[in-house]
């Protein structure tokens, strides 16, 4: 018999990693598919009646073909956590594939209730993280290639390379959130006051509602 290869092996490593240290709460049944329809507000999602639940449940292509990049940043992540995949509620595992155009940055983000890691399908990226010491923690990567994000910590990835480069990225949380910090400082609602940011960025506040008219929705 052939042995596995190593991306398979990697997804039975990470596989193995995300299912020891999740980071959601304990199961406590075989499985509580989200019913992602029901008005009951819980810490996660109400169980969908088990006759009711269908291969189609566990079940996703979203992830199979590479995303479109031609936005703002050249780079774009595609989720398969428990809103796509309703199976995973409970089961605190979660995947997403981002793609990168040449150039295309997944700008400065956190996860709040995830640890992420990513192997590369191709190309090759810069991707690093800032420790609360203001340490920053970098690596270059090519095809192949595993790096960790610690839970919480600010990181990104950029593509410097010449050809489009894309990323497999697991996490211990059926639903790890995102706070990309451009779009949360400058772009949130209500507004962040001027004053508030343009005293944290030692700047004034005409730059600050320059930068804030970027970050509003496109019309």
């Amino acid at each position: 018999m052939a042995s596995p290869t190593p991306f398979l092996s990697l997804l039975g490593l990470v596989a193995f990693f995300i299912i020891t240290v999740s980071a959601d709460p304990e199961m406590l049944q075989d499985l509580c598919v989200a019913d992602l329809s029901s008005g009951i507000k819980v810490n996660g999602f109400p169980c969908k009646d088990a006759a009711n639940v269908t291969p189609l449940d566990f079940f996703s292509q979203g992830i199979a073909n590479p995303g479109l990049t031609n936005n703002t940043f050249g780079a774009l992540v595609t989720g398969a956590n428990v809103m796509t995949i309703p199976g995973l509620n409970t089961l605190g595992v979660s995947l997403a594939r981002i793609d990168y155009a040449p150039g295309g940055l997944n700008p400065p983000h956190t996860h709040p209730r995830a640890t992420e890691v990513v192997y590369v399908l191709e190309g090759t990226l810069d991707v690093g993280f800032l420790t609360t010491a203001n340490r920053l923690i970098s690596q270059s990567l090519k095809k192949g290639d595993v790096f960790a994000f610690p839970r919480g910590l600010v990181h990104f990835q950029k593509n410097n390379g010449r050809v489009p480069a894309a990323v497999i990225a697991a996490f211990n949380s059926q639903l790890p959130g995102t706070q990309s910090l451009g779009a949360t400082l400058f772009g949130s609602t209500p507004p962040v006051p001027d004053e508030i940011l343009s005293q944290a960025f030692q700047t004034t506040p005409r730059i600050v509602k320059n930068i804030k008219s970027r970050f509003q929705p496109k019309k």
